[in-house]
């Protein structure tokens, strides 16, 4: 599937059906796509791979007559989520091989979901050729170099609704994803309302009200993620989440998210307000559906929901969202934060102001991190929320 055309101009970012239409990171593999600006991603998933095998080790192995399933929630376009479906499959591997209980080896399947705006058939292209499993063991077709030891299949929807068939889904997998929300809630985009977000595109250094706003939108969203995922997950099964969070209690305080989103990216909008180019009442009507919640957050609702034990629950430092080969190149710095910028939020951009426009924005983000790129490097750090949760 193509990402969206930008001829859905003058869209209001606010409408959860609407925004389910259009939200993707930026699909393709040109300079701004997502696959080709997801390296700080892959670092920051790396760096966890001993706390998702921690969570694979309380999996519960059933019989090898029954295929193994993995789910990743919010795939997107790029290597990554390829990279992590083998480290998942290869590590419950190594736990059947070395099982008393389990000498053979299931099948495995690896279903890849995310919005149905996601542009699929990059990933897709991505993905190297199935293994031959008609020939041969199980275990060969495994060590097969160059090639893939599951079934793969691409599941186009919103991951707070029901995804897959009842108690089906031995892991779910979800990075990097579930910060962003169903919709910007519609008080924070009404004029008339005392929440609304006058003068801002992100919630970084707003009002409480309208950040906590976000906040209920974003404990209502997990609930019902948290609902879908109790009835998809086999008995025995475990769920692995890692998602943008912050250190302070202070909803209006979005840490490296804020300065992602509040800074440059706000100071660019406000460009185009002042050079005539965008009214402020349009540049108002745009939202970031994002929340980096606290612990305290998360908590609250997984131990509302009642569904899921929590295994490990803590913040993790994954570093700057900026990969850069050199650092002391003010203009590449630029650019690096604007290309990170718009391959998770240029779909968005477009779609309100057009292409040409949000070219025009981007450029302005560039030029204003090159004069700040120094601060940028040092400051610009992500914290996530890391949890494992396994069915009661």
């Amino acid at each position: 599937m193509a990402p969206p055309s930008s001829d859905m101009n003058n869209v209001v970012i606010s409408s959860n059906i609407k925004l389910e239409r259009l939200l993707s990171m930026k699909g393709g593999k040109g300079e701004a796509s997502y696959a080709n600006n997801s390296q700080a991603q892959a670092k920051h998933a790396r760096s966890m791979l001993h706390l998702l095998k921690e969570t694979l080790d309380g999996v519960q192995l059933n019989s090898p007559e029954t295929p193994f399933v993995v789910a990743d929630l919010g795939c997107s376009s790029g290597s990554n989520t390829i990279f992590i479906v083998n480290v998942i499959i290869d590590h419950i591997t190594k736990r059947y091989q070395t099982s008393g209980d389990h000498s053979d080896l299931p099948e495995f399947s690896a279903f890849f979901a995310d919005l149905p705006s996601n542009d699929f058939n990059t990933l897709f292209q991505l993905l190297p050729p199935l293994a031959n499993q008609d020939v041969g063991t199980m275990e060969e077709c495994l060590a097969s170099t160059g090639h893939r030891p599951f079934f793969a299949a691409g599941v186009p929807g919103s991951f707070y609704r029901r995804l897959f068939p009842a108690k089906s889904v031995d892991v779910f997998y979800s990075a990097f994803s579930l910060h962003w929300l169903s919709q910007v809630p519609e008080i924070v985009v009404d004029s008339s309302s005392e929440t609304y977000n006058k003068g801002k595109i992100f919630i970084h250094g707003a009002k409480k009200s309208t950040a906590n706003a976000y906040r209920k939108q974003f404990q209502a969203d997990l609930a019902g993620f948290l609902k879908m995922r109790s009835k998809e997950m086999k008995k025995g099964g475990s769920m692995f989440i890692a998602l943008l969070g912050r250190t302070s209690e202070d909803p209006t305080d979005q840490g490296g998210a804020g300065l992602l989103f509040g800074t440059h990216f706000q100071d660019a909008w406000d460009d185009l307000v002042q050079e005539g180019l965008i009214t402020s009442e349009k540049r108002d009507d745009f939202n970031i559906p994002v929340y980096a919640p606290s612990l305290q957050d998360f908590r609250e609702v997984v131990e509302a929901n009642g569904s899921f034990s929590i295994k490990k629950l803590e913040v993790f430092q994954g570093g700057s969202p900026l990969v850069v080969n050199r650092p002391d190149d003010a203009a590449e710095v630029g650019r690096a934060l604007a290309n990170s910028c718009r391959s998770v939020s240029g779909v968005l951009v477009d779609a309100h102001i057009g292409d040409k426009l949000g070219d025009e924005l981007f450029l302005r983000v560039a030029n204003r991190a090159t004069k700040k790129a120094e601060e940028m490097l040092e400051k610009l750090q992500f914290f996530h929320i890391v949890a494992s949760l396994s069915l009661k």
